[in-house]
């Protein structure tokens, strides 16, 4: 009784944590683009999500470590791991945005930089010293871009932080800038790998999964991370100096999102209307969530920051990010029930034997 219900713990994605990712960074456009109430009803929300996440992994490492580290061996699911860094610094940065709880951002942050280095080389180490390895052409997916999207969302809160606290401010630029540039190498070396794959070798509909829009995800909030930090450049003098490579950079990975937005639209509708894949419910769809939400308030900030009219662009986008939204939570809420109702039967089940067996319920 007890292992049938505490199964869908112990098979709970580590990448579960999307969820918060991507309604902390609708709430974080729409907030931007001038809709309070529904910023901050999708805010409400994530707290709770991130909460609940945590206690739910926290039951998971008591109760299944084999788990763990199994999963973090998984070039599937090992990536996964790294949303709950991503989830941490973009909550911060709502804390920030929202509320003004500075001193709450600031210990997501310092949480998030943790984990950061925590997960990542635990997850690299775990990979490399793997003798079992299969060939990439078979492993290699967009979740492999998480410790794109991890490392610029520390960079972005880190950002987002430096005006608040003047005292550290150049430290945090400066830790900002360093990641931008991590995060925008180590994209530039996946991409590469998973872009191959998708050239050379078949892809079925089953394994055109929604974690390639991480393609999009991971190089939109690489844009917002330069954003924010060439709008801070006045505050450190290396920064001026280099501010145009800078926007440039950040250009050069604003024009690679929009080249895969209409593309990943393309692979979706082959994936189900051509192929007639199954819409079903299920954690991957956040990964489509979170790059609309991102494309979305990247492309803002990058407007406020080179004065280029791009505004118009994430004034549409954002309703498409919010319909985007509530059809995948949506159907969270289904399928918890559904989950919910299959917990109640094999209680009843479990009762009805104790009966039978003339034991007390």
């Amino acid at each position: 009784m007890v292992r049938s219900i505490g199964w869908p713990i112990r098979r709970l994605p580590p990448g579960y944590f999307t969820l918060v990712m991507a309604t902390g960074i609708v709430s974080i456009a729409s907030s931007l683009l001038g809709m309070p109430r529904t910023a901050w009803s999708l805010f409400s929300i994530n707290i709770l999500a991130y909460v609940l996440l945590w206690l739910l992994t926290l039951v998971r490492v008591a109760i299944y470590p084999d788990r763990i580290f199994c999963d973090l061996r998984s070039y599937y699911r090992g990536p996964g791991f790294l949303t709950i860094v991503a989830a941490t610094c973009i909550l911060g940065s709502q804390f920030i945005l929202l509320a003004n709880a500075y001193q709450a951002a600031l210990g997501c942050w310092i949480v998030g930089i943790a984990l950061w280095i925590l997960i990542l080389y635990a997850l690299f180490a775990a990979i490399a010293t793997k003798q079992d390895k299969p060939g990439a052409q078979i492993v290699l997916h967009g979740n492999w871009l998480l410790p794109v999207v991890s490392t610029q969302s520390v960079a972005v809160l880190a950002s987002l932080l430096a005006p608040i606290f003047p005292a550290w401010s150049k430290v945090l630029l400066f830790t900002a800038f360093c990641l931008f540039l991590l995060g925008g190498m180590l994209y530039i070396i996946f991409i590469t790998l998973i872009f191959q794959r998708l050239l050379l070798v078949p892809v079925t509909p089953a394994e055109l999964t929604p974690y390639h829009w991480v393609d999009l995800g991971a190089v939109a909030i690489t844009v917002l991370a330069g954003s924010l930090i060439a709008q801070s450049a006045s505050s450190l003098a290396f920064l001026q100096q280099l501010l145009p490579f800078l926007l440039g950079m950040t250009y050069l990975f604003w024009i690679t999102a929009t080249w895969w937005l209409p593309l990943l639209v393309v692979l979706g509708i082959w994936r189900h209307l051509v192929r007639r894949y199954p819409i079903r419910y299920e954690p991957r769809y956040w990964d489509i969530v979170f790059p609309l939400g991102m494309y979305t308030a990247s492309t803002l900030k990058l407007a406020e920051a080179s004065h280029i009219p791009l505004e118009p662009i994430s004034r549409t986008l954002i309703y498409v990010a919010l319909a985007a939204w509530t059809f995948t939570f949506l159907g969270l809420l289904y399928h918890v029930a559904g989950r919910a109702y299959w917990v109640r039967s094999i209680w009843s089940q479990h009762s009805r034997a104790e009966k039978r067996m003339g034991r007390p319920e």
